[in-house]
C-alpha cells in the first residue's frame, strides 16, 4: 500500500468538502469515502475530522440531517449548501494553481533559469 502521508495544513476541509459533493454520507462515511479516494495513503486523525464537521458545518459549508445509518443506528448525514459548493469551487482552483506553481519550481534547472 505504501507510506501514508500526513495531511497539509488547511487541507481537510477541501478533502471533506469534495466527499460529501459525490453525495450525502455520515460522518464516519465520510471519513472512509476519503481514505478510499486517497487509497489508504492519507491519516486523518478522528478528532481533528470530527472538529473540522463541527466548523464547516457552522460556517454553512455542510448541512446535516439525522437518518440511520446502514447498520441502523442514528447518525447525522452530511450534504453540500451552496456555499460550499462555491468554496469547493475556490479552493479547486487555488489548489490547482499551487501545484502548479509548485511543479515548475520542483522541475526548474540552471538551464531555465
Amino acid at each position: 500500500m505504501g507510506r501514508k502521508v500526513d495531511l497539509l495544513q488547511g487541507t481537510l476541509e477541501v478533502l471533506i468538502l469534495k466527499s460529501v459533493s459525490l453525495g450525502k454520507l455520515h460522518g464516519y462515511g465520510i471519513l472512509l469515502r476519503i481514505q478510499q479516494i486517497a487509497g489508504g495513503k492519507l491519516e486523518i486523525p478522528q478528532g481533528s475530522f470530527y472538529i473540522a464537521l463541527y466548523r464547516m458545518e457552522h460556517k454553512g459549508l455542510i448541512a446535516s440531517e439525522w437518518g440511520s445509518s446502514e447498520n441502523n443506528r442514528r447518525a447525522k448525514f452530511y450534504q453540500l449548501t451552496a456555499a460550499g459548493r462555491k468554496q469547493l469551487r475556490l479552493e479547486t482552483e487555488k489548489w490547482a494553481q499551487m501545484t502548479d506553481v509548485v511543479g515548475t519550481v520542483l522541475s526548474a534547472t540552471p538551464e531555465t533559469l
